[in-house]
């Protein structure tokens, strides 16, 4: 589903900031060269990820679903001097891929890559984080949120992407999929979270934004 015609949408890139020749590059390649390329945030997501990691100047970042790596540049622009992106991913065919990208990039020292299983590696991290950005598996986004819930400081953010799923998540169709079901659960569960407010934007596929009281 397109959420916004195609005109409004080169209209809101041409007066967005224009994304890094790396960026640029990461960009053309991911669509060149790599299967599920849609996958990838974008230019217009990337900025929009990178303004609120500049707003938040988080010091800890953690980043669900790598990819090929563009997400996790865009997010580490905001980062403090001393600051540390960690991001975790399964897919092991694209490691050398995402490495070569970030060994390019001038904040490529501040991004901790881990190819390992999310679901078992976040209870062993012992940080506190100031921004989280869930965009992997669907089906887990829910106990993702559970195991970083107790690790965002108070005021911190979490962000999960592709909440809207193509606008799977209004079908009438009561043939609803494992995924859609899993985001229609979540996107609910959020909304009645006390403990946070959250506002649902239609960028992209979907950006869930949730603050921590």
């Amino acid at each position: 589903m397109d959420f916004i015609p195609a005109a409004i949408e080169a209209y809101a890139l041409a007066h967005t900031s224009a994304e890094s020749p790396l960026l640029a590059q990461l960009n053309r390649e991911t669509h060149a060269k790599v299967l599920q390329s849609r996958m990838l945030s974008g230019h217009l997501q990337g900025r929009l990820l990178s303004l609120f990691s500049t707003m938040l100047r988080p010091r800890r970042i953690l980043e669900i679903g790598t990819y090929t790596g563009y997400s996790a540049l865009c997010l580490a622009e905001g980062l403090t001097e001393d600051g540390i992106l960690t991001t975790i991913d399964v897919n092991e065919e694209l490691e050398s891929f995402v490495r070569s990208f970030f060994d390019q990039s001038p904040l490529g020292h501040k991004i901790d890559f881990r190819i390992a299983n999310a679901a078992t590696l976040i209870p062993t991290l012992n940080e506190t984080f100031d921004l989280v950005f869930i965009d992997a598996d669907k089906l887990n986004y829910g106990l993702y949120y559970d195991l970083v819930f107790d690790k965002v400081r108070p005021g911190g953010v979490i962000i999960a992407d592709n909440v809207l799923w193509s606008g799977k998540i209004v079908q009438s169709d009561k043939r609803i999929d494992k995924d859609t079901q899993a985001l229609l659960d979540f996107n609910q569960k959020l909304h009645n979270d006390p403990r946070v407010s959250n506002v649902l934007l239609p960028v992209r596929d979907g950006l869930l934004i949730v603050w921590k009281h």
